[in-house]
């Protein structure tokens, strides 16, 4: 009897793996397709635009991550911020107004950017910790709030920017590796050894792993989950610079595509993890497969719109695998 309930909970084990990989293997199946499909897919030089593409959805992931990791995995009850990528949109439009149309240094306009998204990271962390609202609601509440105020700073046009430190970023290269791929690896080691070094990122990993033990451990886990939301609307702050040179400006609306692919990115970079969890790493990689299957589509002549479903839809995929992933892996070690 013990031996065919053990052999039934290794099977259930097995079913929960097999589930969150299931994203990963759509992914796959795509991008062999694309390989097949689109020319010289995989040439250096569209290896080299995905990743360039890739790095402001690659900051906003590191973001999201952090408060993941502080608010646990669960992607209905854990944490998520839907806000960064609207962040990233305000603080760009900051930038993009104070230099373009004020002639203010674009190091004091990005000190203004910084401190603009703090205090959005502090208004989620106000919401969730004190209020007790449920950080979805919350934060997609800032996030229109947040928007709001982009159209207000830029009266819903575009504004250009062709300052030499953007094109810089867009443009320039170091032993012939973009600016902008360097900078975000350095922005993504900082990160990592900020969670996976520091006594600080052990703290917030363990609010995330088990809210009760961490408070009977004396962890207080209201400062670790706030900490977790300034972090995340710093990272938008950040990929704001990243935002104004892959568009040489700033563009309202640009967040909702740049929130379809953060979500995407970090909950598929789950399917990476030994665990099923997100990660930084895996947020990264997931991250660079989707700019690889926006990049593909839009070269063999897919309708933006039609994009834009199909990313939907995997979203629906990926956390719809990752929540059943979820509940089998607890039947499993539960029984």
């Amino acid at each position: 009897m013990n031996s065919t309930i053990a052999a039934g909970h290794s099977a259930t084990l097995r079913r929960a793996a097999l589930v969150g990989y299931l994203p990963l293997a759509i992914f796959v199946v795509l991008l062999v397709y694309l390989s097949f499909t689109a020319p010289n897919y995989f040439s250096f030089q569209s290896l080299d635009l995905i990743l360039r593409q890739a790095i402001p959805t690659v900051v906003v992931c590191l973001g999201l991550s952090a408060v993941v990791m502080a608010g646990g995995n669960d992607v209905v009850s854990g944490g998520i911020d839907l806000s960064i990528p609207a962040t990233a949109v305000l603080s760009a439009a900051i930038i993009a107004d104070q230099v373009t149309n004020h002639g203010t240094p674009i190091a004091l306009a990005l000190a203004m950017a910084l401190i603009a998204a703090l205090l959005v990271g502090a208004a989620n962390a106000v919401l969730v910790v004190r209020i007790g609202m449920t950080p979805l609601l919350a934060t997609l509440s800032s996030s229109v709030a947040v928007v709001g105020i982009v159209k207000v700073i830029t009266s819903s046009r575009r504004i250009n920017v062709d300052h030499p430190a953007v094109v810089w970023l867009r443009d320039g290269s170091i032993a012939g590796v973009s600016v902008g791929v360097i900078l975000t690896t350095l922005i993504f080691l900082i990160f990592f050894f900020a969670v996976h070094r520091t006594r600080w990122g052990m703290n917030l990993q363990a609010v995330g792993g088990s809210r009760d033990a961490a408070e009977i451990s004396g962890i207080p886990t209201g400062r670790f989950l706030s900490q977790s939301f300034v972090v995340a609307a710093f990272a938008g702050g950040l990929a704001s610079m990243f935002v104004l040179a892959r568009g040489s400006g700033s563009t309202p609306g640009t967040e909702e595509n740049l929130l379809l692919e953060m979500v995407l990115a970090t909950f598929l970079g789950a399917a990476f993890s030994p665990r099923r969890v997100v990660t930084l790493w895996g947020a990264v990689l997931g991250a660079v497969l989707v700019t690889a299957l926006s990049i593909g589509f839009k070269s063999i002549g897919v309708n933006v719109f039609w994009t834009g479903c199909i990313k939907g839809a995997l979203i629906l995929v990926v956390v719809a695998s990752a929540s059943l992933s979820l509940k089998a892996s607890a039947r499993g070690s539960a029984g």
